[in-house]
């Protein structure tokens, strides 16, 4: 819901907190209610959980230097635990509908490009490090400071380009989009469904979501996107109880044999603070935990720009309010997931489905949070939701966010153009921060050729100039020889 939406549908005057919870987290001063809080954040755990199965696949697959695997069930209740925590930790110190889990391309780069270098406690202590150097730059102002110097046309593209991100996100984990391979010798990279044309039960599953999900929101009936997930989750488990589905992706639909299992705790605290030294050269690791380090630093930079933005929070200025003590909980969720062994935490943009369900404050966190610490226990029961089933969330989500667009000045090309690159950037590079560089590099350009380069605050020259090495971070490192 854009932010000219969100102030509409609040009173002019906030009406007075019920009770001492109420005031502490401002429900009522914000326009909310504790039962859109409570919705959201049961709309947010559910299109986030798939991290309990995929953090596990991700980092559980790969080998390090030694040829060590980690535990899948290690890994799941390392994974809900950070998840649980940090959540509840940012509702409660940050005060905004912000969830935090285990990143997604974060644990990637740890388990494909780090992790063959040195052992695995070696790899999660570089998060730690990259953590704790988060932190230092959040307390020093830096990392604060950077975000309030962006242009606030530039903060509302990076939310519309985070729109289309989860959008495309939505549409490609519900297969409703897919990747040609590259033996097709297309010079199209996706297309519809997995061959062309749209087959399978979960897809169509998908389909209908969307459908109820935008029908339920045109009406403007309340748990819209809650409704939907349910839903199409009990929709996809009768539906595979009686079809024969080769394959739902990561999480097939079906009551499980248990609903209650043992967490096992056995890889907290397995990490090496500088042990990487001594696995790989300083260079190697220097730039290993930069690119950590950027790439943490502008994900979260533009997820909490862009739920703040879709919440309606961000005040005259265009800035987050506790904006300090939100990025350094995000730094600290880096640390918690690297003593964890879940790979670095980070902010999830998929809270804007909280958001969009009426999520205004970090109460809806402490939900969550819970049902990420009931995940500890509860893990089969919980991981029945489908992609196909919350997908359809991150599709209207996506349209909400879109809403946004309108605010940006087109006419105007030294911030169009900019606008429009770190938009469209985003979601066909699958990466928030590659929009945000992409964005940063062409607004410093352009102010520059038309004589206007004092107008560009100092630390989007330094943003820019660490994002020029992290474009050309290969021929560098071709340079050193690393």
């Amino acid at each position: 819901m854009s932010e000219t939406q969100v102030t509409a549908d609040r009173p002019g005057t906030a009406p007075p907190a019920a009770n001492s919870v109420d005031r502490y987290f401002r429900i009522s001063e914000r326009g909310s209610t504790f039962g859109r809080e409570i919705r959201g954040g049961f709309a947010t755990f559910f299109t986030m959980a798939y991290i309990l199965v995929l953090n596990p696949i991700i980092l559980g697959s790969a080998k390090d230097k030694f040829g060590h695997q980690l535990d899948a069930v290690q890994l799941t209740t390392a994974t809900a635990l950070v998840a649980a925590v940090m959540t509840i930790i940012m509702g409660v110190g940050g005060n905004l509908p912000l969830a935090l889990a285990a990143g997604l391309g974060l644990n990637a780069v740890v388990a494909f490009q780090i992790a063959p270098l040195m052992s695995w406690d070696d790899a999660m202590g570089l998060i730690v490090l990259e953590g704790l150097l988060i932190c230092v730059l959040v307390v020093t102002g830096l990392r604060e400071a950077v975000m309030h110097a962006i242009p606030q046309p530039l903060k509302q593209a990076i939310s519309v380009g985070i729109g289309l991100f989860i959008a495309f996100i939505g549409f490609v984990d519900a297969g409703f989009v897919s990747r040609i391979p590259d033996v097709a010798n297309t010079t199209v990279p996706v297309q519809l469904g997995g061959t062309g044309t749209l087959t399978g039960w979960p897809v169509l599953v998908f389909c209908l979501g969307v459908l109820l999900t935008i029908a339920l929101l045109a009406r403007k009936v309340k748990g819209a996107i809650l409704i939907s997930i349910v839903t199409m989750t009990v929709l996809a488990i009768v539906i595979n109880s009686m079809a024969d589905i080769k394959s739902w992706g990561l999480t097939t639909p079906s009551w499980p044999d248990k609903i209650v299992d043992t967490p096992d705790f056995g890889l907290i605290g397995h990490f090496s603070l500088f042990g990487a030294f001594g696995e790989t050269s300083v260079i190697t690791v220097v730039l290993l935990v930069f690119t950590l380090i950027l790439s943490d630093f502008f994900d979260t930079m533009g997820t909490v720009v862009g739920i703040s933005a879709e919440a309606g929070l961000l005040d005259d200025k265009g800035d987050v309010p506790g904006l300090g003590r939100v990025l350094l909980i995000d730094g600290a969720a880096a640390v918690a997931g690297g003593a964890a062994s879940s790979s670095s935490a980070t902010s999830y943009i998929e809270s804007a489905a909280g958001v969009g369900e009426g999520s205004r404050t970090g109460f809806s966190n402490l939900v969550t949070g819970g049902l990420f610490a009931c995940a500890l226990f509860l893990t089969p029961l919980l991981t029945i939701v489908p992609l196909q089933a919350a997908a359809p969330a991150l599709v209207a989500v996506g349209f909400l966010m879109m809403t946004q667009v309108k605010s940006i000045d087109w006419d105007k090309y030294e911030i169009a153009i900019p606008a429009f690159l770190t938009i469209a950037v985003m979601p066909f590079t699958y990466s928030i921060t590659n929009g945000i560089g992409a964005g940063f590099l062409a607004y410093v350009v352009i102010k520059t050729v038309l004589g206007k380069a004092k107008e560009v605050h100092w630390l989007l020259w330094g943003a820019s100039a660490l994002f020029v090495v992290y474009f050309a971070i290969d021929p560098i490192e071709q340079v050193l020889g690393v």
